[in-house]
């Protein structure tokens, strides 16, 4: 019987080339990522740290991006914390204040390959089931554990199959197809289970299926996975992963499914996710006249180069309506260099949009965005949940760069396609 992309990667980290779903598996991640939260967990470990050290000075990846720059005393305090840990034992892959969200750096430092295993302490660490990297989030003290002793379990999952027709037809994008199949599957659908992305991905960019595995955790999938292919292999060697240091995974075809969906890519509308559920999925057409005071372009899901560029060639020579505030997060201080460069940063300032440092801030309701009560925002992140903006009597609705910028035109919901 065949192996599913989980079966495979899991199974060959473990030794192990019978591995089944269901079946509990030991073995070394290639690497453990943290960010702000590392203060905390290394909290938990103190005395064994002294005592013992860490497991391997290449397995953690520390970036600092959840509250940055430090918003107060105490947010100072554990990034001095981080910084003291890192240098004390030489941990070899640390990013400070400024280099970007921390799964955007993992990817523009090709440290996620395909074939790997990658574990964080943040539950978008799925992100990178992008180029075919087995990717998921553990909580704290397993990371903690982690950092001590370098191994981990996990129970290989069973696996959902997405397969993928036609094209998308802009100004729909990944962001629409991944809302859709949320909207569909329902937030804790894919519950502990791998999800496999089949089918006419060619056409999707490295960029879109960052979108698209950056949501998977958001119907409650374990890891979202596409193989690694010709695209695959052109980013990896742009981000200096030479071919021969990897070796690809992928599911085998006549692999078992839990259950499989068809999606067809040309038939797909423009989506909004409503409060406060991500999978609140409604059409666009289907949503009413809604008035925004905020907007959010940026963040993990949607805040590349292409999603900055999409959106400026909606505000190009337009404003931002007065009655709203538009917020530009890049993912990455290379994002934020290319769209300077290219003059996407311009047009999006020109416009009206206040443009933060790379970071996580507004997204987590952190800082530099914070909603007042009453407050309703249209944002690309990949959250809408009560609170998650700093305010739990604000609203929150999720949409792509593209609807976001058509919007933050009038303040109130509208469709892209309408926008020339």
């Amino acid at each position: 019987m065949g192996k599913t992309f989980a079966e495979k990667v899991l199974g060959r980290k473990a030794g192990k080339d019978d591995a089944v779903a269901g079946e509990i598996l030991f073995l070394k991640p290639d690497h453990l990522l943290t960010h702000d939260n590392t203060a905390a967990i290394i909290g938990k470990i103190g005395p064994e740290l002294e005592r013992f050290g860490v497991a391997r000075t290449d397995l953690s990846v520390i970036v600092l991006d959840h509250v940055i720059p430090a918003a107060s005393e105490k947010t100072a305090t554990n990034h001095q914390q981080i910084r003291e840990f890192v240098n004390t034992f030489g941990i070899e892959h640390f990013h400070d204040v400024g280099a970007g969200i921390c799964h955007q750096v993992v990817l523009e430092k090709g440290l996620a390959k395909p074939g790997g295993v990658i574990v964080g302490s943040d539950s978008h660490t799925c992100s990178y089931g992008a180029v075919g990297c087995f990717a998921t989030g553990v909580d704290r003290t397993e990371a903690a554990a982690l950092m001590l002793r370098g191994i981990t379990w996990l129970k290989v999952p069973e696996t959902i199959k997405i397969n993928l027709t036609g094209k998308l037809q802009p100004p729909v994008s990944a962001k629409d197809l991944i809302l859709t199949i949320i909207g569909d599957i329902g937030a804790g659908g894919a519950a502990y289970k791998a999800v496999e992305f089949h089918g006419d991905i060619g056409g999707l960019s490295m960029e879109e299926r960052f979108t698209i595995a950056n949501m998977g955790v958001e119907m409650g999938a374990k890891v979202a996975a596409f193989p690694a292919d010709d695209v695959t292999r052109e980013f990896l060697i742009s981000v200096g992963v030479s071919d021969g240091s990897y070796e690809a995974l992928w599911a085998e075809p006549d692999a078992t499914y839990e259950r499989e969906r068809t999606y067809d890519l040309s038939t797909l509308e423009p989506v909004v996710a409503h409060p406060h559920e991500v999978d609140n999925v409604r059409p666009l057409v289907d949503s009413g006249e809604i008035e925004f005071q905020q907007f959010l372009l940026g963040t993990c899901t949607n805040g590349r180069l292409s999603d900055l560029m999409e959106a400026a060639a909606i505000l190009d020579g337009k404003k931002v309506a007065a009655s709203a505030r538009l917020l530009v997060l890049p993912a990455s201080r290379g994002v934020f260099e290319a769209a300077i460069e290219n003059g996407t940063i311009t047009t999006l300032s020109r416009a009206g949009g206040i443009v933060l440092p790379p970071g996580c801030g507004p997204c987590l309701g952190a800082h530099q965005g914070v909603l007042a009560p009453g407050e309703k925002c249209l944002s690309t992140a990949n959250r809408n949940f009560k609170g998650r903006m700093g305010c739990k009597d604000a609203e929150i609705y999720l949409a792509s760069p593209a609807t976001v910028a058509a919007s933050a035109l009038t303040g109130k919901l509208t469709d892209p396609r309408e926008v020339k």
